[in-house]
């Protein structure tokens, strides 16, 4: 009987020390643009304690406003507290010093889709990170096993592909890279089901599932307005009531950032080769006037400070 007992005890033990490795107590953002941020918001309203790392105060000062602005919004619409709001904005911390991220469980990458600069943090990352720190890559069409090459735990690395806006959209994809381990697989999960996610395992391939299902429909509809076919309201109207979209293609995109929607399709249509990712010559001229949608006020629509779509 008392061995039994003993022999309980040492696997109770054993699991909660399981229990304790695994948890995750700090999660490190590189990056506090709209995906960063909002990653932010969604960890830090799960209980975890967050690190935001920008590259200069002005970058910092905004992103924070921004997001307390959206804070206070949500108060209004009654789906948040004033305490929930300021329990979110004491677990994170913004700095400009990377080296914040030393005792971080998981570090998530979330600039811009530049595949040298995503390389070069990573390596940096690489050097200064805890040892048995998991890195995630928020890339929606890059190759994380290229990616992964430049450092010295390729098992650890992995994707995980948020949409926007983070904190409402309950999907995210875990792209597996090569060398990927089936421990960091089961972590992120955990992870992912920790902040309110469901997740999706994809293998790397450009664009993954998402992303390459959604931009020739977005492409298209582009195409059908610079050909004259119908206005930007009446093609998102069609294909909100005929196939029961809860947004129109056309302020999806605006939705998503137009620089952003470019530059998936620009790197679909380098990597595939194939017409259906060519950006229509519509999207890059909006780009070129920086008419880059919602976060700028206009794109195929013009909206309020509020992201509200005016006329």
């Amino acid at each position: 009987m008392n061995s039994d007992k003993m022999r309980l005890e040492d696997l109770l033990t054993n699991m909660n020390r399981g229990d304790e490795q695994d948890r995750i107590e700090k999660v490190a953002i590189i990056g506090a643009g709209i995906m960063g941020r909002g990653i932010a918001q969604t960890v830090a309203a799960a209980g975890i304690d967050v690190v935001i790392v920008e590259k200069n105060s002005e970058y910092i000062d905004s992103s924070k406003e921004i997001l307390q602005t959206s804070l206070e919004r949500e108060i209004t619409r009654w789906a948040l507290t004033k305490s929930e709001m300021k329990s979110i904005m004491n677990r994170i911390v913004w700095t400009l010093n990377i080296d914040e991220v030393k005792d971080a469980d998981i570090i998530i990458e979330a600039v811009e889709e530049n595949f040298q600069l995503k390389r070069l943090i990573f390596k940096k990352l690489d050097e200064i990170a805890n040892k048995e720190a998991i890195f995630i890559s928020n890339t929606s069409t890059l190759s994380l096993t290229k990616i992964a090459d430049i450092t010295e735990r390729k098992d650890k690395i992995i994707g995980m592909h948020f949409h926007n806006p983070v904190p409402k959209v309950p999907l995210v994809e875990l792209v597996r890279a090569l060398e990927t381990s089936d421990d960091t697989i089961q972590k992120v999960k955990a992870f992912a089901s920790k902040i309110g996610k469901t997740a999706v395992e994809v293998y790397e391939y450009p664009g993954f599932v998402t992303t390459r299902a959604i931009v020739p429909l977005l492409n298209e509809a582009m195409h059908i307005l610079l050909e004259g076919l119908a206005t930007a309201k009446d093609i998102d109207t069609a294909m909100k009531l005929g196939y029961n979209f809860a947004m129109g293609p056309l302020e999806m995109a605006d939705s998503m950032g137009l620089d952003e929607v470019l530059a998936w399709m620009e790197q679909l249509w380098g990597s595939l080769g194939e017409p259906r990712y060519r950006p229509c010559p519509l999207l890059r001229k909006l780009v070129r006037e920086r008419k880059l949608g919602k976060k700028t006020g206009q794109g195929f629509f013009t909206y309020d400070a509020d992201g509200k779509m005016i006329g």
